[in-house]
């Protein structure tokens, strides 16, 4: 996440998101993933994840936060994550082929205190999002 400057103090009165591409989380180790997301939620951001994470990273994301849960500093996360739409043959058969790609995933990350989940479906996810 990026350090916050002087000139940053006056976005206090918003909310900061943090769009995530997937680009720069394949080059990342899984717990350098759940690092950075936590640092970014700690600080009241919510973290879009173009292409979401794993079963087993998001598990393990659940495990840290539980081990993070502070009542006067830290409430945990708020995450809901849905399948892009996929093109690939998903059938037997197109596994075969070599066409077993697992669908990407666009995840929402968000302090538990400030992220609503309002909706959500498989083409949309819509949030309340306060400032706490």
């Amino acid at each position: 996440m990026p350090e916050a400057t002087n000139a940053d103090d006056d976005r206090r009165d918003g909310v900061q998101i943090d769009l995530i591409s997937g680009e720069r989380m394949d080059g990342m180790a899984s717990m350098e993933k759940i690092r950075m997301i936590l640092d970014g939620v700690h600080d009241g951001n919510i973290v879009i994840l173009e292409e979401g994470l794993t079963p087993d990273e998001e598990s393990k994301l659940i495990e840290v936060t539980m081990a993070e849960i502070s009542p006067d500093e830290f409430n945990g996360i708020e995450i809901e994550t849905y399948p892009k739409s996929s093109t690939r043959d998903s059938s037997l058969l197109g596994r075969i082929m070599g066409n077993d790609e697992t669908p990407k995933k666009l995840t929402v990350i968000g302090p538990a205190n400030q992220i609503e989940t309002l909706h959500k479906d498989e083409n949309l996810i819509s949030a309340l999002v306060s400032r706490s």
